[in-house]
């Protein structure tokens, strides 16, 4: 598997939190970053983009054993979760000084994508400045900078976060199209707690929790791992050795069982599907929450 970005051991460490991280962000693909709030995952994007100093480890950028600062920036397209630009910028500002510094970045991509957002264009004459954009629309604006760059990775933090469900869906398009545009030369890491939205546009997962990644894959290899398992309540007590983690009530049990136990549950009588990317999440992140308690 080609890697746009090879993680290892990176560590970064605070009074009463460490991240200790080692995972493969494949090339060609949208790798979603899943965890519960306060799991790590900013803490890890921002180390890999270089707000954060770490104590230990490496990141290996696109399969290169070192890669100067000039070459990073311009390669790598990075959104924050907070606010991206200074809020009393307007369009305008965001797109003279994003010009002046990225090589690649298209202004009139960025006029095209504000305007398919709905923010107008920073060419217009009255331009509202970010402070007084609702924060859905401070996120767009930062997205249209970064996807308005010609570069090979984007790393986005919460990217979704505050966007309405329609926004969400055309981020999806917008995932696609970037990734397509290259021939599979083009990367995406981004993070997220809710998939639920995002799961049309996410190739590749990485689970984490209290800093650490506790499973990571293809989506699809995942969802043959793992296997959602549901009972009544007379078959409960017969599954939960298999489950790996369930919620139950009085009419019965569903829950997350590896595959592999798949003919024992059904001859217990559980009836089996297979999980969405959301599913597979909850049963993951809380499978790691109970180990932890």
């Amino acid at each position: 598997m080609n890697k746009a970005i090879d993680i290892v051991g990176l560590k970064k460490e605070y009074k009463d939190f460490t991240m200790d991280v080692t995972a493969t962000v494949p090339k060609g693909f949208a790798t979603a970053l899943i965890g519960a709030n306060g799991a790590g995952k900013t803490t890890l994007i921002d180390s890999l983009c270089g707000v954060n100093a770490v104590s230990a480890g490496t990141a290996v950028f696109f399969e290169k054993d070192s890669i100067d600062n000039s070459e990073r920036l311009e390669r790598i397209g990075y959104c924050s979760s907070g606010n991206f630009f200074p809020l009393n910028w307007k369009l305008k500002t965001i797109a003279e000084c994003m010009a002046i510094g990225f090589d690649g970045f298209d202004r009139e991509r960025f006029d095209t994508l504000c305007g398919e957002w709905g923010l107008g264009s920073s060419k217009d004459k009255k331009q509202k400045s970010l402070m007084k954009m609702s924060d859905g629309n401070r996120v767009r604006a930062a997205l249209a900078a970064v996807f308005a760059r010609d570069t090979d990775l984007l790393v986005l933090d919460e990217p979704a976060s505050t966007l309405d469900p329609l926004a969400r869906d055309r981020l999806c398009d917008m995932f696609r199209s970037y990734l397509s545009e290259e021939d599979g030369e083009r990367s995406i890491l981004f993070s997220t707690h809710n998939i639920a939205d995002m799961e049309s546009a996410t190739d590749y997962a990485i689970f984490m929790a209290d800093g650490k990644v506790i499973e990571q894959g293809f989506v699809e290899d995942l969802k043959s791992k793992y296997v959602l398992v549901h009972t009544d309540a007379g078959d409960s007590e017969k599954a939960k050795p298999l489950v790996l983690t369930y919620t139950s009530n009085d009419t019965g049990l569903e829950g997350l069982a590896l595959s592999e136990n798949t003919a024992v549950l059904e001859a217990v009588g559980a009836v089996l599907e297979r999980p969405t990317l959301q599913q597979l999440s909850v049963g993951v992140l809380r499978k790691a929450e109970n180990h932890e308690g």
